[in-house]
């Protein structure tokens, strides 16, 4: 599964400053832009990040106010995470209501792991140890030869499956490139597994990410089943 944990319990306050460490790191041996991302992104994880739920969910108005810049580019700050797979956005702002993100820990992993050692060898032992990618469980079952485009003839699940793609490639080609689109009718979103094991794998490691995924393309609300073929 390419998620973690929720970052509650007894270890979770160093986990969680290991995590804004590991953002830190990213901004300070990035870009200027980079480093403007990430003190967003961190300001706004340290004031507002409901760690329970595991997601943000702030308005623009105050988010301009927080960082003292307009609304327009709060919005450009936010596509730039979502662009850079820093957080994936769990429901969209719809209706007068508040969209909500998710940060990818796994993504955030990738990106500052090359920058571990400069923290120090004892920051580098902890975030090998708690890294969501070594540490997933995924079997790894090539049922093609290639990687091949899912069969789908709706344009909305395949920008599901694009976006799972440039996230998660290897659970992409292993797992979700073999579920087929069927129907999408009253906020049911009906795929079709090749097999009773895909379809268990999927719902029992990879729902949380198919769920999100499927929020922001079709938007809130919708209900996956998954079918096995005949």
């Amino acid at each position: 599964m390419m998620d973690v944990k929720r970052l509650t319990g007894i270890h979770a306050g160093s986990l969680k400053y290991d995590l804004l460490t590991a953002l830190s790191i990213l901004g300070l041996h990035g870009t200027t832009r980079q480093q403007i991302a990430m003190n967003r992104l961190i300001t706004t994880i340290t004031a507002r990040y409901n760690w329970r739920q595991d997601e943000f969910s702030v308005g623009q108005r105050d988010l301009a106010r927080m960082w003292n810049i307009t609304e327009r580019t709060v919005k450009r700050e936010i596509k730039y995470w979502i662009d850079s797979g820093l957080v994936i956005c769990k429901r969209q702002g719809v209706r007068g209501r508040v969209a909500a993100y998710r940060l990818n820990y796994p993504q955030i992993f990738t990106l500052s792991e090359s920058y571990w050692s400069s923290v120090g060898p004892d920051f580098v032992e902890r975030m090998s140890v708690n890294n969501p990618i070594k540490n997933a469980e995924i079997v790894q079952i090539d049922f093609t030869a290639k990687d091949r485009e899912p069969q789908t003839t709706n344009g909305s699940w395949r920008n599901v499956c694009r976006r799972l793609r440039g996230l998660h490639p290897a659970v992409f080609k292993s797992w979700i490139s073999q579920l087929v689109f069927q129907s999408e009718e009253d906020h049911v979103l009906t795929l079709e597994a090749p097999s009773k094991f895909v379809a268990q794998y999927v719902h029992a490691n990879l729902m949380t990410d198919l769920d999100e995924a499927v929020s922001a393309v079709f938007g809130p609300g919708r209900r996956i089943k998954i079918l096995v073929k005949d």
